[in-house]
């Protein structure tokens, strides 16, 4: 099992980057996990260029997971059964998290699933933790472990 992280930008806040980084290794316990940070560019050109590339270096079993305001807002329950599943069916979920400039329409169009993590708008590095928790979660539920219990 593997998932890929791909956002915009890099996080440069020490105490950000731990916090992720601490996610991230709880992930690793349960799968091969990623994490490709994309230059923060305005030309949505070289956004779509350098997702394409990682999508291509997964040879065919990549699946574009967009995450966008507009996309479809998940229990936690519900995210992880999807999550699940895609891993069941070995896809490398391929989640990206736009910049101030979003999701260029190119890959908003060819994702597989869209997640909105809400209807406000977060910044990239904030949604950056917040995937990486709720990913620990999804794994937690799917394996009934305890941290995951709801109330």
């Amino acid at each position: 099992m593997k998932i890929v992280i791909a956002p915009v930008g890099r996080a440069k806040e020490r105490e950000l980057r731990a916090l992720v980084d601490d996610y991230y290794a709880r992930i690793r316990r349960y799968a091969q996990l990623e994490e490709i940070e994309l230059e923060d560019t305005k030309r949505q050109d070289k956004l779509v260029e350098a997702v394409d590339r990682v999508l291509s270096a997964h040879k065919g079993r990549a699946e574009l997971v967009a995450l966008e305001v507009t996309g479809k807002a998940f229990s936690s329950e519900l995210f992880a059964k999807k999550l699940g599943e895609r891993l069941e069916s070995a896809a490398v979920p391929v989640f990206v998290i736009g910049g101030a400039e979003g999701i260029p329409d190119a890959l908003s169009a060819r994702a597989a699933w869209k997640v909105s993590l809400g209807p406000m708008t977060l910044p990239h590095r904030l949604a950056r933790l917040i995937l990486a928790e709720q990913v620990y979660r999804a794994f937690t539920i799917l394996r009934g472990e305890p941290y995951a219990r709801e109330g």
